[in-house]
């Protein structure tokens, strides 16, 4: 009895169950948005009925599925202390560069490099290569993120807006398009992939060490190190695989539309902040869930889909967009009692 006692009362007794009271609060937080939601059905509904269709919802899905995967990469950066500007321009680049070396000469002014079928692969390589870099200027020579990937955004749009001349590529191959336009099992292929990583994600996040030390880094990177977390490298892996799934959800854009616009993605990254803030995700770090981040581009998707069927006008549709993240992070300022730096 005496061993039982001293074990239910040893150091590590109260951490743990802190813990597991966290992760309890945690789920609850998670579902936070699920009512709204549910509520936002209703009034497509009574708004529109041709809101509940299943055409008009597979729609919004997939529509959502594209930038939701720029909500993905964010929210891993976000939860480990860092932000990254440049994945809206990612998105545009990333196609683009593909596109423009596998388009033939004359072709929208394409180079012919490389056959159709690399355009999946060059696409991909070219937002692990961002990635990369941006993980070279913030974790080795230790500049600071925020104007960094400010300035990769606008270096990036630069290089989309001069490789396709302000025009538009067009004419993809159809290997190029695949991803953006097949059904698989009766839905777009776009949808299965977003659920699919995403279930990644939070797997990861939740029930690996990696997915553990974006916490401990974004909570306090100093005690994380001294933890024995390696902190430089998981941040510069972290930064890869948001440049990756910015140019897979750009992929998957190009895709649906068979084109790569000059201005692909640009304003996006207001969109992506809405969602992830709205979702539980602090600009503080180290809190939020990927759950709550796909909550909260959905939310945002389902209201924008639900203004488009009252007629309500575009330009109004970005202006809720910038007062949701607004109020958002007054609430969340409200709540939390921590002032958000």
């Amino acid at each position: 009895m005496s061993t039982t006692k001293t074990m239910g009362a040893g150091p590590g007794a109260a951490p743990a169950v802190r813990r597991l009271g966290g992760l309890r609060v945690a789920s609850l937080r998670d579902l936070a948005l699920v009512p709204a939601i549910a509520a936002i059905m209703i009034v497509g509904y009574l708004v529109n009925p041709v809101f509940l269709h299943w055409e008009n919802l597979v729609n919004v899905l997939q529509q959502q599925s594209e930038i939701s995967l720029l909500v993905l990469a964010e929210a891993l950066v976000l939860i480990c202390g860092r932000m990254d500007l440049s994945l809206e321009s990612t998105f545009g680049l990333a196609p683009g560069v593909a596109a423009l070396l596998v388009l033939a000469p004359g072709l929208t002014n394409g180079l012919g490099w490389f056959p159709g079928g690399w355009s999946i692969p060059l696409t991909l390589a070219v937002g692990v290569l961002i990635g990369a870099l941006n993980g070279l200027l913030i974790v080795k020579f230790r500049l600071n993120g925020f104007i960094v990937t400010l300035g990769m955004l606008i270096v990036l749009r630069g290089l989309l807006t001069g490789i396709t001349g302000g025009k538009t590529f067009f004419n993809l191959p159809s290997s190029f398009l695949y991803l953006g336009n097949a059904l698989w099992l009766g839905l777009p292929a776009s949808i299965w992939i977003c659920l699919a990583l995403y279930a990644v994600a939070i797997l990861v996040t939740g029930h690996t060490r990696f997915g553990r030390s974006l916490y401990a880094i974004g909570g306090n990177a100093d005690a994380a190190r001294a933890a024995g977390i390696r902190v430089d490298r998981v941040l510069w892996i972290t930064l890869i695989v948001a440049g990756l799934l910015a140019a897979l959800g750009g992929l998957l854009l190009t895709g649906r539309l068979a084109s790569v616009a000059a201005a692909q993605g640009s304003g996006a990254i207001f969109t992506v902040f809405a969602a992830a803030v709205i979702g539980g995700v602090s600009l503080n770090g180290g809190r939020g869930t990927i759950f709550g981040a796909f909550t909260g581009i959905l939310l945002l998707y389902l209201i924008q889909n639900v203004l488009t069927l009252a007629g309500v006008p575009a330009q109004w549709i970005g202006a809720l967009n910038g007062a949701i993240i607004l109020v958002a992070l007054m609430l969340a300022r409200i709540t939390s009692g921590q002032a958000q730096e």
